[in-house]
């Protein structure tokens, strides 16, 4: 399915702006600057991660896709609550990921509390509550590599703790203010154990994924605190510094080599099923997290196979191998 170079365009204004024919009240002094040209049909895109809404695009869009308005992001910095992504701006409107403490978002547009752009990290699209995202925050150094690391206010650890970090969110550490085995971050202590410089990642992937077994099953997760399946394989494989995108699909379709029928499973091998997937702990066990459990857990993967009803025709869509 293609889309016609006016197939977005809500009025004819829009198509002044982007130089397709305007409208008899379109003004005709519009700066040079916001002038893009389509050259021919824009090829269907996947609406998670392509930034644009009826009423307007980033501008990386412009000349790709018609929109009424292009606009250049502001990066913000996720506060240290995180922050959950949704699919409108509405807090029971439905999560459709989780923004890390530290990790950078654009924002494209705000209206009330809440502003809609998308993750830097993986470029998924939705809003969050403005009060949860800063502008102009330092850029973060290290990134949280435990389950979970304690924010002390002094660096001891009997002083009384100021914040919980989640294994993925990344801290600005202050390199001037070294205390022992404590980093000093804007909130108070971290244990210098618990992250690790963000140019030094490399982990095995697997040893994370077994730290958050017995987490939460979450919606929407992607941190240490609660994940679900595509939210977990996308933590851990970024701690191991492999870009993944954000849901199951997107996984399967970008990541690893597919397995021939015949090649057995290995640690680190992904298994997809239907809306879902996990990362193998070796060749029979599989850790994932999964709403059947409401945790993330270790258990065998014919386990997880026999779960399937029977009229699912095919459990597994596909195994893949990162190099």
């Amino acid at each position: 399915m293609t889309h016609s170079s006016g197939s977005l365009a809500p009025h004819s204004k829009a198509a002044s702006l982007a130089g397709g024919p305007a409208s008899e009240a379109a003004d005709t002094r519009a700066d040079p600057v916001q002038q893009f040209v389509l050259t021919g049909p824009v090829t269907d895109y996947d609406p998670r991660v392509t930034p644009i809404r009826g009423d307007l695009a980033d501008i990386a869009l412009a000349g790709r896709f018609f929109a009424p308005h292009y606009v250049a992001p502001q990066i913000h910095r996720v506060a240290a609550s995180g922050a959950m992504l949704r699919k409108a701006g509405a807090g029971d409107a439905q999560a459709v990921s989780q923004l890390l403490p530290g990790e950078a978002f654009a924002l494209l547009d705000s209206t009330g509390d809440w502003g809609w752009g998308y993750g830097l990290h993986d470029g998924y699209c939705g809003y969050v509550r403005l009060d949860q995202i800063t502008l102009g925050s330092a850029d973060p150094s290290h990134v949280v590599h435990s389950r979970s690391a304690l924010v002390f206010a002094e660096p001891s650890i009997k002083t009384p703790m100021v914040a919980a970090l989640p294994m993925g969110a990344r801290i600005a550490v202050d390199a001037t203010s070294e205390c022992g085995r404590f980093l000093s971050v804007a909130c108070g202590w971290m244990s210098a154990r618990h992250a690790v410089p963000l140019a030094e990642q490399g982990c095995d992937p697997v040893d994370r994924a077994l730290q958050l077994v017995g987490a939460p099953y979450l919606w929407g997760g992607r941190g240490g605190d609660a994940l679900d399946c595509s939210g977990l394989v996308q933590l851990v494989l970024g701690l191991a510094g492999i870009a993944a995108p954000r849901d199951s699909d997107q996984q399967m379709a970008a990541l690893g080599r597919a397995l021939a029928d015949d090649e057995p499973l290995q640690r680190g091998d992904l298994v997809f099923f239907p809306g879902h997937v996990g990362i193998m702990m070796d060749a029979d066990t599989l850790v994932h997290a999964n709403a059947h459990w409401m945790q993330v857990v270790a258990e065998p993967l014919a386990d997880v196979i026999a779960r399937f009803p029977e009229t699912t025709l095919q459990p597994v869509l596909a195994r893949k191998r990162i190099a």
